[in-house]
């Protein structure tokens, strides 16, 4: 019951926004990719998000586990905005899966809390359930529990979060906080 509750919790391609298909030819990271579009190449961050960078712990296997998923596949793109780098930020899916929620549910990338929207919330959910499960980068000894926003400042900052007790409702609780 809880698998079919969750299911229907996940988001889904929604039929009644505007998608872009395309597809995937280079996966640069666990969050980033480049997709052909009809219109010419365009790079997506991905809504809602974040994955270890390269050179932190679970950084190369976020990204293998993204390749495995989507390098080469034809996928849909639900663009949210455009970022400071002038990345499409967009919901990615491949067929009915929701390749965002899908990379957090098997534990290769944290719910981006900062950049996310209430609508995103199951991220959190899915985030904790990984956790608990000690799937994918929650594997890892908890001193590795660092988030990709922390791990990026690490030489400005003293101390990354500790994030090892968060639960979901402490990640709904951050939506949207700078």
């Amino acid at each position: 019951i809880a698998a079919l509750t969750l299911a229907l919790c996940l988001p889904t391609l929604a039929q009644d926004l505007p998608t872009l298909p395309g597809t995937v030819t280079r996966v640069l990271d666990g969050d980033t990719v480049d997709v052909q579009l009809a219109s010419g190449p365009i790079r997506v961050r991905f809504n809602g998000i974040d994955t270890p960078e390269k050179n932190q712990p679970w950084g190369s296997e976020a990204t293998e586990a993204l390749s495995r998923l989507i390098a080469g596949q034809h996928v849909q793109l639900e663009p949210f905005q455009q970022d400071k780098y002038e990345r499409m930020v967009a919901n990615v899916f491949l067929g009915d899966l929701d390749v965002n929620a899908e990379m957090v549910r098997q534990g290769h990338a944290w719910a981006y809390r900062k950049y996310m929207k209430r609508e995103n919330a199951v991220l959190c959910t899915l985030e904790d359930e990984a956790r608990k499960a000690r799937r994918g980068l929650w594997s890892l000894p908890t001193r590795d529990w660092i988030a990709p926003w922390d791990w990026r400042h690490l030489k400005t900052r003293a101390d990354p979060i500790d994030y090892s007790h968060e639960t979901a409702a402490d990640c709904m609780a951050a939506i949207g906080k700078r």
